[in-house]
């Protein structure tokens, strides 16, 4: 059994982690780190703990504390700063935030207004989508977890780029979060007053997982890429839906067939029958995705419907498919949860 610790125990994908973690049979949740919350435990802070932990948060790993894997639920900064110093102690570590994802140090200061702290650890760095970079992530010591955005636009595109059955020069994707991807913090605009009823679109012209999506969709390519992203906020906590429109000359048998065979051996992602309409709440809380395909006999455009729980595999659940990867576990232990409804 491994020791795992949490950096940042107090944000949504920190909770996540936690309750992951709790239910693993082959990892023990070693320590939690929080500011804000130290001395507490984790049942008074969160209620859904009380009699499944006493741990206690603490405001950061003590000095003496050689956990396995660290994972940073914390926000873009952070672990840059800290994972230099556990890498060195052998400890695996595992970011949920962006301060790996980017390889070149010049584009994460463009996106994140500050100069990387260790631009020296970018390349060794491994993106953690395992359905792309599986291999990868097996020998790393280093993960960059995807955004969640980026994990369902990669998830519908990356295949069809790759296949170069679709034109790289058109692809636009739709995507659609609920508010929680945001983050656990107080803002007006993500009130329940304010969300409530409402449906709007955001960051439109610039936001920080677009260079994400499109460097891994132009190495998939081989070349540059003409993408369209536009994010938007949906009323609801959880649940990430994303359309994906891309031109290309093939049916929609064609593309069925495609996408159920690239996706056939992968244990998170379901390609749906012809025809069907994936819907967030048949992931929720759970690491899957589901994908639909849609070609109309009429028209040169497909559509790819992605939906995953952008706190599970979108975050928190990936992470630890991430780690059972590597540390030679199934890659499903911990996440065969079923959704429950309604």
């Amino acid at each position: 059994m491994i020791r795992a610790a949490v950096i940042g125990g107090t944000g949504y994908t920190g909770l996540e982690l936690i309750r992951l973690l709790l239910g693993h049979p082959e990892a023990q949740l070693a320590a939690v780190c929080s500011r804000s919350e130290a001395g507490r435990a984790l049942s008074e802070v969160f209620p859904n703990f009380e009699g499944k932990s006493d741990l206690r948060f603490t405001a950061e790993l003590g000095a003496a504390d050689v956990p396995d894997v660290v994972f940073f639920a914390t926000p873009n900064g952070v672990a840059m700063k800290q994972a230099p110093a556990l890498l060195e102690r052998g400890i695996r570590v595992i970011d949920l935030a962006a301060d790996f994802r980017l390889p070149d140090p010049a584009v994460w200061e463009q996106w994140y207004k500050e100069p990387h702290a260790c631009p020296e650890l970018l390349a060794e760095a491994v993106y953690g989508l395992p359905e792309i970079y599986r291999k990868d992530i097996a020998g790393a010591h280093l993960v960059a977890n995807p955004g969640c955005y980026p994990t369902s636009v990669l998830l519908g595109f990356h295949l069809l780029v790759k296949s170069g059955e679709v034109d790289p020069g058109c692809l636009i994707a739709d995507a659609k979060s609920g508010v929680s991807g945001a983050g656990r913090r107080a803002s007006v605009g993500l009130l329940a007053a304010e969300i409530d009823g409402n449906f709007k679109a955001y960051k439109v012209s610039a936001h920080r997982h677009f260079p994400e999506i499109e460097m891994h969709l132009e190495r998939a390519a081989g070349s540059g890429i003409g993408l369209s992203f536009t994010p938007h906020l949906l009323p609801i906590a959880r649940g990430i839906h994303s359309t994906l429109y891309c031109r290309t000359e093939r049916s929609q048998e064609e593309l069925q067939e495609l996408f159920e065979v690239a996706y056939a051996d992968e244990p998170f992602v379901t390609v749906l029958e012809a025809g069907s309409h994936p819907e967030v709440r048949a992931v929720r809380g759970v690491n899957d995705c589901h994908i639909a395909v849609h070609k109309p006999r009429s028209s040169e455009i497909a559509k790819v419907l992605v939906v995953i729980d952008n706190l599970v595999k979108g975050a928190a659940g990936q992470a630890v498919q991430n780690m059972n990867l590597l540390f030679g576990f199934d890659e499903t232990t911990g996440l065969s949860a079923v959704v429950s409804l309604p």
